[in-house]
């Protein structure tokens, strides 16, 4: 499917920044914070602005293009893989990877959650790791 109509059908006007934009997190796959993409685009589009970035970052996630992460306190990065799945973020080169989480049952009064909020309904939830990834701890 072509950029333009995944965004027409999340009800996103196409603009080109917002095609460019969405282009780079759905082919990059490396978790940017609003400032890497800017970096990288701002030779495309010399009249981006970061606030632009932010904008279009802002409104993707309002319509489930993209999904916010922050591992760090002062580090708001997205990511287009919008299924649940839990993120490692290596301490020594800051490379942030994706890995599977089990995702049954987790209003399950079994699973650890329900276990310990019984009666609540869980919607959404984070997993965070943070260490060394395989190519900075050998």
């Amino acid at each position: 499917m072509k950029t333009a109509d995944i965004l027409r059908d999340k009800n996103i006007k196409p603009t080109p920044v917002r095609m460019k934009i969405f282009d780079y997190i759905s082919e990059q796959r490396n978790h940017p914070t609003p400032d890497t993409i800017y970096k990288y685009l701002i030779h495309d589009i010399p009249t981006l602005s970061k606030t632009s970035v932010y904008n279009t970052m802002d409104l993707f996630r309002q319509h489930n293009l993209v999904q916010m992460i922050t591992i760090e306190e002062n580090e708001t990065r997205f990511d287009a893989d919008t299924s649940e799945h839990g993120h490692f973020k290596c301490l020594k080169c800051g490379e942030v990877y994706d890995f599977r989480i089990e995702t049954s049952d987790i209003n399950n009064s079994s699973s650890p959650a329900g276990q310990n909020l019984p009666g609540f309904k869980i919607t959404e939830r984070h997993v965070y790791y943070k260490g060394l990834c395989s190519g900075c701890s050998g």
